[in-house]
């Protein structure tokens, strides 16, 4: 007994001693943590956000510049007690407990909520790093990145680092959505209200209660253990904090919000012979004469030669030969409104008959990655191989016409440390080069991608095949992404490689998603179809005609998002977890998603499904199809037709529409259609600018804010004057809303306006018609967006 507490009398004053050679040092932002085990550091961001450092020595890496983009803060208010055992650091939104022996960290909110506790375990091994916290009893885990497993990760484990997903072959196709990671991005949103960005580039691995359910934990096979905490307590300040770390999503052009076509010029892979120089210009007048909107068209790997030092995996920028005239090629799209045209690239050199750029390269010195297995990849991440490549390669095409490339094949980069930021580099050096010799926007998309590549614009969802079992998946990837700071995603309408007999029903109801997508892209792999709509029978043409110009009437609403995007991050696809964080429900809701804050998107991914269910969060919804109404809160089962997308309007949404057009901006824009459906109080924000130039970024840009007010006898709704250092082109209005009871009378301004004979009628003459059947009101205005309209409909 005597030797019990002797023992325990030792460890007292051995913690005792731990604690008293402990002590920390303020400078600004930076706390300073000084402890015989190594040093840790606290660096305050905001008072809702701070980066953790842990050093088995005194000095910490340099900061990298790749993933993070800011590291400068305005000055954080916050306050440090030594409480003996610990530490208490307070801000003003933040409670941290920093215990001293061993060192761990426990944040609460202001109010004392716990949110994250550290526990004591080890966290440095020989070849890796670790933090193991407290898993509790509700808690869940959203993000990382473009995963196509599950969505919620709570008790899953989670493997980050580039990779194909490549699996055991099943009967068709090789990919394996349990190991995809083409997009892989090592934050994590919580329930619980706050966020992890493990601020890594080596392979990191979240136990996420997978072992335990005490407990969950995250390593990094590598490196430094760092990594940010963000507060919210919601979803979106979570991922707006962690895109101020990493760089918000830039804006497209306002064509990008349009159909991006992407062809093989006539011949796959095997098929290369069948290439030709007149495939897209004749693709382009088909478009045009089915009147299928569209607005950007890529030639994919076919329009190169393939060479014999790494085959169809190399680049040489070298037209194939049956390319005779690339530039009469480019002048031909273009002349037929095509905004934009693009080639596909790889990472690798190659030699070609003509430029020989890989023994150029060579004998240049200082293009290629130094120790890369494959010798061929381009140094990206040095300025001075960056411009070689573009002078030597790039500008052999750019110069004729090409406007942007498809970066494929992120991945090649082998080494340690820097596999992961590699598809930064190479996504990054085509965008900026692109944009300063187009003087404009760029478009440049990639397929792999790491924290930080939302900068670069936008992804896509890489070569998932054309089948069912990959159908729903592909959503849970872009819901996925959409929540780790990835706004601008899309993917192949149809999947990409064909591996079945082709599926009318399936390109049919792929297309319906894939107008509802941030970015809609339509293009395969399957000779000779290549995914064109008109290859799949009238009907299928017809479905993609009638969502793709639904799409381009949306335009204004799309663009309006872009730009929250830009500004907050917050993703045009959104999952209804974002919205509904505490409704279980919606954990693991893939087939339906929110586009833009009002539109609810249900796509149907089961071969002959004839009715599907769906779920209704709380508040009202209204099928946008016939306007019916529906409570939340409830699942319910609806009849699918294959020609429908199942949509739902929530109440209260504003939203702005235009014309059907079959490039965008192909005519003024003279009125715009408010698709409203009044519910006590809302509001929504149009944005316009010219659509093309850098000056968003210079603030140059307006908001148009639109208000809906129901009241027990009265609708009130108002348009303000367009605000901003932007003056958009004169428009009128026409406001649609569903209202239950026909009015007595509509005034504008303080004006009644005049009762009209139809819909028709009201589209075109000032006045309103209430349409009884489908219980809509039309009114048109008789101002324009030059003034303050305010309607008072009773």
């Amino acid at each position: 007994m005597k030797k019990r507490i002797l023992c325990f009398c030792l460890c007292l004053y051995c913690i005792g001693l731990w604690a008293a050679n402990a002590s920390f040092k303020k400078t600004g932002n930076d706390l300073l943590f000084l402890l015989p085990q190594g040093n840790v550091k606290l660096e305050f961001c905001t008072d809702d956000m701070f980066r953790v450092r842990h050093s088995q020595g005194t000095v910490f890496a340099e900061n990298e510049q790749w993933m993070v983009r800011k590291y400068d803060f305005t000055p954080v208010h916050y306050t440090v007690e030594d409480k003996g055992a610990a530490w208490l650091i307070t801000t003003g939104k933040l409670i941290i407990e920093a215990t001293k022996n061993p060192f761990c960290l426990s944040v609460s909110d202001k109010n004392g909520k716990l949110l994250y506790t550290e526990l004591a375990e080890q966290r440095f091994y020989k070849d890796s790093v670790k933090t193991k916290a407290v898993l509790q009893p509700d808690e869940h885990f959203f993000g990382f990145g473009e995963r196509m497993d599950f969505m919620d990760q709570r008790g899953r484990k989670v493997y980050l680092n580039v990779e194909l997903g490549r699996g055991i072959k099943p009967a068709v196709g090789g990919k394996d959505i349990l190991r995809a990671n083409y997009c892989p991005v090592p934050f994590m949103m919580s329930t619980k209200g706050y966020g992890l960005f493990f601020h890594t580039p080596f392979a990191t691995e979240w136990n996420m209660g997978w072992d335990s359910s005490d407990y969950y934990s995250f390593k990094a096979f590598g490196g430094d253990l760092d990594y940010y905490f963000i507060y919210g307590p919601d979803f979106y300040t979570m991922v707006d904090r962690y895109t101020e770390l990493t760089g918000k999503s830039p804006m497209l052009p306002r064509f990008a919000m349009g159909l991006h076509v992407g062809t093989y010029s006539g011949g796959t892979w095997k098929n290369e012979e069948m290439t030709s120089d007149k495939y897209p210009p004749a693709l382009c007048k088909r478009l045009r004469e089915e009147e299928v909107p569209f607005d950007l068209l890529w030639l994919d790997s076919t329009w190169r030669l393939f060479n014999t030092t790494y085959g169809n995996g190399g680049c040489c920028f070298e037209w194939r030969n049956t390319f005779k005239d690339p530039k009469a090629m480019f002048d031909s799209c273009y002349a037929q409104n095509v905004k934009m045209v693009g080639l596909h690239i790889r990472s690798i050199l190659d030699n070609g008959p003509e430029y020989h750029l890989l023994d150029k390269a060579r004998e240049q010195g200082n293009v290629l990655y130094p120790g890369a297995k494959i010798e061929g990849v381009v140094n990206f991440f040095d300025p001075k191989a960056v411009d070689w490549w573009w002078e030597n390669g790039v500008m052999k095409v750019a110069s004729i016409g090409a406007k942007f490339v498809k970066t494929d094949v992120g991945g090649t980069m082998d080494l340690k440390g820097l596999h992961n930021i590699f598809p930064l580099a190479y996504a990054e050096a085509p965008y900026r080069k692109f944009q300063e010799y187009n003087n404009m926007r760029g478009v440049t998309h990639t397929r792999e991608g790491y924290a930080g590549i939302q900068r670069y614009p936008y992804i896509w969802a890489g070569d998932w095949g054309s089948e069912w079992q990959w159908f729903e998946p592909v959503i849970r990837a872009g819901l996925n992404i959409g929540m780790s700071g990835v706004g601008n995603w899309t993917h192949c309408m149809g999947g990409f490689e064909q591996y079945s007999p082709y599926d009318t029903e399936l390109y049919t109801r792929w297309v319906q998603f894939g107008m509802f997508s941030p970015i809609a892209m339509v293009f395969g792999m399957d000779h000779p179809r290549y995914h064109e709509p008109w290859t799949y029978g009238p009907e299928a043409l017809a479905n993609f005609i009638k969502y793709d110009s639904l799409r381009y009437t949306l335009i204004p609403y799309i663009y309006s998002n872009a730009y929250q995007l830009y500004k907050t991050a917050r993703p045009m696809m959104t999952p209804l977890v974002m919205d509904y964080p505490q409704d279980e429900n919606t954990y693991q809701l893939t087939r339906q998603y929110m586009f833009g804050p009002w539109m609810m998107v249900c796509p149907v991914t089961t071969k002959g499904a004839l009715s599907q269910h769906v779920y209704f969060p709380g508040g009202e919804w209204f099928d946008y199809e016939t306007g019916e109404r529906y409570e939340g809160r409830q699942y319910k089962s609806f009849l699918t037709p294959l020609d429908v997308l199942p949509i739902y309007i929530k109440a209260g949404a504003i939203i702005p529409m235009q014309p059907v057009m079959q490039w965008v901006d192909q005519h003024p824009v003279e009125m715009i259609t408010l698709d409203v459906y009044p519910s006590g109080i809302s509001s929504y924000e149009m944005y316009e600018d010219d659509g093309i130039s850098m000056d968003y970024q210079k603030g140059i840009g307006s908001l148009t804010r639109f208000t809906s007010r129901l009241a027990d006898d009265s609708w009130t709704f108002t348009a303000d004057k367009p605000v901003g250092k932007y003056k958009p082109a004169k428009h009128t209005y026409l406001v649609k809303a569903y209202l239950q009871n026909a009015p007595q009378s509509v005034i504008e301004n303080g004006k009644s306006l005049p009762v009209l004979s139809s819909v028709t009628d009201a589209e075109r003459n000032t006045g309103w018609f209430y349409d009884i059947e489908h219980k809509r009101l039309y009114v048109k205005t008789a101002g324009d967006n030059r003034q303050k309209i305010e309607i008072v409909v009773q």
